[in-house]
């Protein structure tokens, strides 16, 4: 048999006559299978990478004459099928391809084969009557769609993809979330549609003014590449992204940044706080340079052992105002830092130099206080609340206080040797605050690793002992 007779032998007679000897050499060559029925639905020709695809089923030129339903049956004969293909029985499987001939129900469809191929068949009426159906190996192109399916559900993001007609072709869960509809109502939509009923049904905070949100957000999809903040109706805040992809179509991602939001506002509630605060202290500082000059002019009329006081004062100004300076210039720096580099700080970085600012406030409010005592001693208008405490309880409550911040840096608090019943007569607030000066002192002095010993005894008096290993002051 000469070439041009192998080639018809896959061929019906009638059918080899419409196709030139040029063109089924051509067939033969296509990576795609090429079928063609005729009116019964009867197969007349098969080029030979049909044969290809089926490997278990008879040679194509055997299965000339029979019907469609007839091959798909020799198919599941075969073994040719993939089991989850026939879950819902062989009948509606032998059903449901034939719709894409008698009902013309011509949308491609995905058979599963047990080899793990997966073959996609396209079919089209011809004018004579019958149908051509076309069938591709499409498995690459199907495990390439499932893996980014499969990647766009584990990521954090929204994820969206629209086509050159900007209709949705696919979305992860967490895009369709936040339109409050399912993956499969959404396909197909266009992106208009899909911003239009987000707004109408009240999902997105457009500051009252719909329409021009919804014209910015267009803007924003159809430039190539753009970016901008969206918040829902539930106070989440997302930054939306958009690029233009290379077959002339869109994707769109979506990050939650509600996080984000809450710090930068909340830093700017710092911010103002910390402002008002170096207000409060620039009019503390002149007041007390007021006090100042008026001390300074009155140990001018005392005598020498009223200056060797007024140098005792001064000593304790300078050292007072190197102690505001400390916290106080952590409280700039670290908000400064925050002011310029804002942007380049992960939340771990922004919540370490937002403690540090708090830590440093707290320091500075302790040591106002106490300048607040001073005065009031200095003016002998400070009034001891004299009442019976218990000595022990009062150390073992301030170790407590301490025990979280020790532990930070590896220091044990020992308060076993705070016995409770030493009862002293004395101001509560004043002896707390004695204690926690102490403890302070002792914590921040000692290394890494050591320990702070609280103890309390009597003998005729109340002793309170507060030990370390540090280096002493």
């Amino acid at each position: 048999m000469g070439f041009a007779n192998a080639q018809r032998a896959a061929a019906k007679p009638g059918v080899q006559d419409d196709l030139t000897p040029d063109l089924l050499p051509a067939l033969d060559c296509l990576r795609i299978a090429v079928t063609m029925y005729d009116a019964h639905e009867k197969l007349t020709y098969a080029n030979q990478h049909f044969d290809y695809l089926f490997r278990a089923m008879p040679p194509r030129a055997q299965l000339l004459g029979l019907r469609y339903d007839e091959i798909v049956r020799l198919e599941i004969e075969a073994g040719e099928l993939a089991p989850s293909a026939l879950e819902t029985g062989i009948d509606p499987f032998v059903a449901q391809r034939r719709g894409q001939l008698t009902a013309s129900d011509f949308r491609p469809m995905d058979v599963h084969l047990v080899d793990g191929r997966i073959i996609e068949i396209k079919s089209r009426p011809i004018k004579a009557g019958g149908w051509i159906a076309l069938w591709s190996d499409v498995t690459a192109a199907r495990h390439a769609i499932w893996r980014l399916e499969n990647a766009m559900e584990m990521a954090a993001d929204a994820f969206a993809f629209f086509d050159r007609h900007d209709a949705l072709v696919m979305c992860n869960m967490e895009f369709a979330h936040i339109y409050g509809r399912s993956v499969d109502e959404m396909r197909g939509c266009t992106f208009d549609a899909l911003v239009t009923g987000l707004v109408r049904q009240g999902r997105i905070n457009t500051g009252g003014e719909d329409d021009k949100w919804i014209a910015r957000r267009l803007g924003l999809h159809h430039t190539p590449a753009g970016a901008m903040t969206v918040e829902t109706n539930d106070g989440t805040a997302y930054l939306v992204r958009d690029r233009k992809t290379r077959d002339g179509g869109r994707v769109s991602v979506l990050t939650d940044i509600t996080n984000e939001r809450h710090t930068e506002r909340a830093l700017a509630e710092q911010t103002s706080t910390l402002t008002n605060t170096r207000e409060a202290l620039a009019r503390s500082k002149d007041e007390a340079a007021r006090q100042s000059r008026y001390l300074a002019d009155l140990t001018q009329r005392m005598d020498a052992a009223a200056a060797e006081a007024d140098t005792s004062k001064k000593t304790m100004l300078r050292t007072m105002s190197h102690e505001l300076k400390t916290p106080l210039n952590a409280i700039i720096g670290f908000s400064d830092l925050l002011q310029q580099f804002a942007d380049g700080f992960g939340p771990e970085q922004v919540k370490e130099y937002a403690g540090l600012i708090h830590s440093g406030g707290h320091n500075l409010l302790r040591l106002i206080n106490q300048i607040l005592d001073l005065t009031k001693i200095a003016g002998g208008k400070f009034e001891l609340a004299r009442s019976r405490v218990d000595a022990g309880g009062a150390m073992w409550s301030a170790g407590e206080q301490w025990r979280e911040r020790a532990a930070a840096k590896e220091i044990t608090i020992d308060s076993e040797g705070c016995a409770s019943g030493n009862v002293v007569d004395a101001d509560q607030g004043a002896l707390g605050q004695i204690i926690n000066n102490l403890l302070s002192n002792a914590v921040a002095y000692t290394p890494r690793g050591g320990r702070v010993t609280l103890k309390t005894t009597c003998s005729g008096f109340v002793t309170i002992s507060v030990a370390d290993n540090g280096p002493g002051v």
